[in-house]
């Protein structure tokens, strides 16, 4: 078998929420099962068949700038591979029982963020990534869970899903997979085609494949108060100055050397008291953090392009936000890759537009171009940094 890149042609993905969800509305979504239980929807996207074919996700898995991963499960050992794959690598494979993987394909293809925008019903600052996998039969990850909110949609076949709202997540020690030592499957459902499963966070489930079958999988970012801490803290300590030096002009003999006194606890807690933030700071820290590219996302500069040509091709063509970057808006800045920006008053709908929609159009930029200069310009430099494209 050959594996390669070529698209076929996508389907119309362009639907309504509400469908998405069903007969449940939006609203009743969000405060019924986001976060809280599972929801499982028949044809939330009816037919759909995907975008990739085996082979395609394939020729995804061999590229360098693509994280991939290779799963089986041979004389009851759990295996795990990191990609990128040489193509050989694909023939090699046994008939059954293995799993191929492959991150943030909406880094790669416009399909991709096409699909994304149907959940849009969620704040883009929630999200994270599109992830497709291809499995033949028995193919899977094992029993197991995640600590983020995710939508499972079904592509081409069938897969099995058993799931458990079970409360021992205790994991297999040693294993390169997160997979629970014990699992005791409630329910239990098979998905065809545009069928969808949403799983809130820690619920236990398990993925079998039934033939050969494609999974679509919308996860959503949910950072640890560890890893948020962790980082807001390295964002203060660059931004945050305090000055002074400890010192103890007033020290005395103390009986005992090698203790820290009350006065130098007291004295240090002074200094730290210091380090103080408000609502504002959050913001700006979130605004940043958030739309931070991952480490290993490379942006590719375009051709060189003079300001006049760049003029005419958006008045024709319109914009796009690049599939790697992310643009956010928190209170009254916005953030484009790690980027704090400055907007003029005047061009904040037309920012705030890019940010939801992720474009702009012809139309939209066409009168732009004539009257809001620096907008145009923050544009043009993002368009050479490689974070735009036409």
């Amino acid at each position: 078998m050959r594996y390669h890149t070529k698209m076929k042609k996508p389907q119309n993905l362009h639907l309504q929420p509400l469908t998405l969800l069903g007969e449940i509305s939006i609203d009743t979504f969000l405060k019924e099962y986001w976060h809280k239980k599972p929801l499982l929807i028949r044809g939330a996207i009816p037919n759909f068949e995907g975008f990739l074919t085996p082979n395609e996700l394939a020729g995804l898995a061999c590229e360098e700038d693509v994280q991939s991963r290779l799963v089986s499960y041979q004389k009851k050992q759990w295996k795990l591979e990191q990609g990128p794959f040489p193509e050989k690598r694909f023939a090699k494979l046994p008939e059954r029982d293995w799993t191929l993987l492959v991150q943030s394909v909406n880094h790669h293809m416009q399909e991709g963020n096409d699909l994304l925008q149907q959940f849009n019903f969620i704040p883009h600052a929630r999200l994270d990534d599109l992830m497709v996998s291809y499995a033949p039969d028995g193919g899977g990850v094992g029993p197991h869970f995640d600590s983020y909110d995710v939508f499972l949609l079904q592509g081409c076949g069938q897969r099995l899903w058993r799931m458990s709202e079970q409360k021992d997540l205790s994991l297999v020690a040693g294993a390169p997979l997160r997979i629970l030592q014990s699992f005791h499957s409630e329910q239990e459902w098979t998905l065809s085609a545009g069928d969808m499963l949403y799983l809130p966070p820690h619920v236990a489930h398990w993925g079998i494949a039934i033939g050969d079958c494609m999974t679509y999988s919308i996860g959503f970012r949910a950072p640890s108060a560890e890893e948020l801490s962790g980082e807001f803290l390295n964002y203060l300590q660059m931004r945050r100055e305090l000055l002074g030096r400890y010192s103890d002009p007033d020290l005395t003999v103390q009986s005992h050397p090698a203790e820290i006194s009350a006065s130098m606890i007291k004295k240090v807690d002074s200094i730290l008291d210091g380090l103080k933030w408000n609502e504002e700071d959050v913001a700006r820290f979130l605004g940043q953090y958030l739309s931070e590219p991952k480490s290993h996302v490379v942006f590719e500069p375009p051709p060189s392009m003079s300001l006049k040509t760049f003029c005419k091709r958006i008045a024709l063509d319109g914009i796009k936000l690049s599939y790697k970057s992310q643009l956010l808006k928190a209170q009254d800045s916005f953030y484009l890759n790690g980027e704090v920006l400055e907007v003029d008053p005047d061009s904040v709908d037309l920012m705030m537009k890019l940010a939801d929609d992720r474009q702009l159009t012809s139309d939209e930029l066409s009168e732009a171009v004539k009257i809001h200069e620096n907008l145009v310009a923050q544009l043009y430099d993002w368009y050479l940094a490689g974070w735009l494209i036409f």
